[in-house]
């Protein structure tokens, strides 16, 4: 659901308050409460609302029994992209269609096709489920933006990477128009679970410019099918962490105890273990799971804020982000930060940084990821499995401060999900001050705080 459509719906209940009965009116709180709980755990990502991965498919050709149609992946996430092993993309048929031959992809099964005489299809089942075709595939097989592996960049850090292509001949369908059935019950996989599709709609014709770009020509038909992300359905648990530290407060708040969960803690392994050095230790799993160096917090990944020194007119941040998994490492990792002070940044030293500007008039809010060829890649937990950088800001006279908590992140992301942060009442705070106050109420405590007084009147 669209976010004004959930504030219309709000307004218009709020409007017929008066003419609702008390029973009506707590039956309404609670759908309200209960809704806006869970809503917030949803799809709709406030850093990046209009995020999502759109999947055209263009009709390019007739055939005598179907269409020839190019599928095109757009990445629109500012800071979420697929890593390896790649995007998985399934849907079904709405009729008896098969798949006769795909180029820059490939169907992981080709099912039973036991009907055909002759010509065998590449692909026979209902659902079937495609893959991007790896590096180096011969050059009959390639098409233009595949063979990547189905790795897909960020939009906010490569345009050019986040776009994956592949061509399908589609056979016993619809030759036109109108007797064209378009297919449904998309899914995505990036590479795990986390992306829910919408169906597939018929939007305008794509049009293309041919390579001299003198001559425009239209596909025949085209539809459109939108994902969006929700860290709720990749993971019950979160898959980072965010620690503090300061140069005026001796005290380093770490990552809550458990804070992405603690069901690998009978699974995990000693940083002086001698298993580490095990032959095939760093071998990834075909399920992804992870081996993980044994913390109190039991993340994958640690991300660091330490307020490192403070200038007359600027103040320095360092950044450190720490792998604890030994079987993963990241490519193309970004981290996305919102703090106040983001609006005025002088320099970054090691790191590539962008502002991220979701809405116009505020600018707290930014992405960092590694140079290219330098540290853009995140080695497995190890003595190389870290990448740090450090941050200049100008101050902000009228609204700069070292107290109350002031000078770290509100929020973080590593790979385009939410890191847990410790309590606010941790932070290290100034000497000779009060530590730092709760924070704000999620929107979940609030909603069960407000029903429990509620229900006791």
């Amino acid at each position: 659901m669209e976010v004004n459509t959930y504030i219309h719906s709000l307004h218009k209940i709020l409007f017929q308050w008066e003419c609702y009965s008390p029973r009506q009116q707590k039956i309404a709180l609670l759908a309200l409460l209960i809704f806006t709980a869970f809503y917030s755990t949803g799809a709709y990502d406030p850093l990046d609302p209009n995020g999502n991965i759109t999947i055209k498919w263009d009709v390019v050709s007739w055939t005598p029994d179907g269409y020839v149609a190019v599928v095109t992946m757009n990445n629109f996430q500012m800071y979420r992209h697929i890593n390896s092993p790649g995007w998985t993309l399934g849907w079904s048929w709405a009729k008896k269609e098969v798949i006769w031959s795909m180029v820059g992809a490939q169907t992981t099964e080709q099912g039973d096709c036991s009907k055909f005489k002759g010509n065998v299809p590449h692909c026979c089942k209902k659902t079937p489920i495609v893959v991007d075709l790896l590096p180096g595939v011969p050059y009959n097989q390639q098409f233009s933006n595949c063979c990547k592996g189905g790795v897909l960049a960020s939009w906010g850090q490569d345009p050019t990477s986040s776009v994956s292509a592949f061509q399908v001949s589609v056979g016993l369908a619809g030759t036109s128009n109108k007797t064209v059935k378009l297919p449904k019950n998309f899914t995505l996989l990036g590479p795990g679970p986390g992306y829910t599709c919408g169906p597939a709609k018929v939007v305008p014709s794509t049009v293309f410019l041919t390579p001299d770009r003198r001559r425009k020509t239209q596909a025949l038909m085209t539809w459109n099918v939108t994902c969006t992300y929700s860290q709720f359905l990749a993971s019950k648990n979160p898959t980072c962490c965010v620690s503090l530290s300061t140069f005026y407060n001796d005290t380093i708040t770490s990552c809550p105890t458990c804070a992405c969960g603690c069901q690998n803690k009978h699974n995990c392994i000693k940083s002086d273990s001698k298993l580490l050095h095990k032959e095939g230790i760093n071998t990834p799993k075909k399920d992804n799971t992870p081996l993980l160096q044994c913390t109190h917090h039991m993340c994958p990944v640690r991300v660091h804020w330490h307020v490192k020194i403070n200038y007359k007119d600027y103040w320095r941040v360092k950044v450190a982000v720490t792998n604890f998994n030994y079987r993963m490492n990241y490519t193309l990792w970004t981290l996305a930060v919102q703090h106040p002070n983001l609006n005025n940044v002088t320099q970054v030293f090691s790191f590539d940084y962008k502002p991220l500007v979701p809405y116009e008039s505020i600018n707290d809010t930014g992405m960092f990821y590694g140079m290219k060829f330098y540290n853009d890649l995140l080695m497995e937990a190890g003595p190389f499995g870290n990448v740090q950088s450090e941050v200049l800001m100008k101050k902000d006279k009228d609204t700069f401060s070292f107290k109350q908590g002031w000078a770290f992140p509100r929020k973080v992301y590593f790979n385009g999900d939410e890191c847990q942060m410790p309590p606010p009442e941790s932070y290290p705070f100034l000497p000779n001050s009060s530590p730092v106050g709760y924070g704000p109420v999620t929107k979940f405590t609030t909603s069960l705080l407000i029903l429990i007084l509620w229900f006791m009147w």
